[in-house]
């Protein structure tokens, strides 16, 4: 299974929603406190970059040598329908400055030096070492997980709902039993896939692959040998 600091470092970098809590932005609209874009930097710092009249900047700006404490709070949501969409949550609190010379005119890059992170997701929830965040890498299925996961769902649903048979006693009577299966969430090792039986029950699956994959193309060899099991 990846480890927390691998999913934390991957909803970091990853597209899901993210926002910035700060001490007196009470007044600030939701959207101003949402970084434009987000990257993490080779000591594990996160960078997010912000309008230059953004209230984060405008802060970070006037607490200059002082620190500025603040937690960036990010929300992970599945990218097809299904059933209690919110994969999980991460926060990662620090100190924020301003780091000029990073962006282009009428933007300002800021700087989170990370002191703590925590996860709760579908894995489970704990803290990660802030060390251990900054040598982590994201998934690399991440930049594809939307696209790839949206595809097994309008393309490939009767296959994905026949990896039910795999389930065995887990399915109740069978594979009749689950009405609905959902691509949930795909990573190097696996995919998750969320069941719905003829009861309105929930419950979800696990499928790991024979091998870690590296990219798009081992990942269709595992996708077919996974398809091929449920069909024998």
């Amino acid at each position: 299974m990846p480890s927390a600091a691998e999913r934390t470092r991957t909803l970091v970098q990853s597209t899901c929603s993210g926002a910035l809590v700060l001490p007196g932005m009470d007044g600030a609209r939701p959207d101003q406190l949402v970084p434009e874009a987000r990257t993490v930097g080779a000591d594990g710092e996160v960078f997010l970059l912000f309008p230059a009249d953004a209230p984060p900047v405008r802060a970070a700006t006037h607490a200059q040598d002082d620190e500025l404490p603040a937690v960036l709070e990010l929300t992970d949501v599945a990218p097809v329908s299904a059933p209690d969409r919110i994969r999980g949550r991460a926060w990662v609190s620090g100190w924020l400055t301003c780091a000029p010379g990073m962006a282009e005119p009428g933007r300002t890059m800021l700087r989170l030096e990370v002191g703590e992170v925590y996860v709760d997701d579908l894995w489970g929830d704990g803290s990660v070492d802030p060390d251990d965040f900054a040598a982590a890498r994201p998934d690399p299925l991440a930049d594809y997980e939307t696209e790839l996961l949206q595809h097994l769902a309008a393309a490939h649903g009767e296959q994905v709902r026949g990896l039910s048979t795999l389930l065995g006693r887990r399915a109740g009577e069978g594979a009749a039993a689950v009405r609905r299966v959902v691509p949930l969430a795909l990573d190097r090792f696996g995919l998750r896939v969320r069941c719905v039986d003829a009861a309105g029950r929930r419950f979800d699956a696990r499928f790991d692959f024979p091998e870690p994959v590296r990219d798009v193309h081992g990942l269709r060899r595992a996708m077919h040998t996974l398809f091929e099991a449920a069909q024998s």
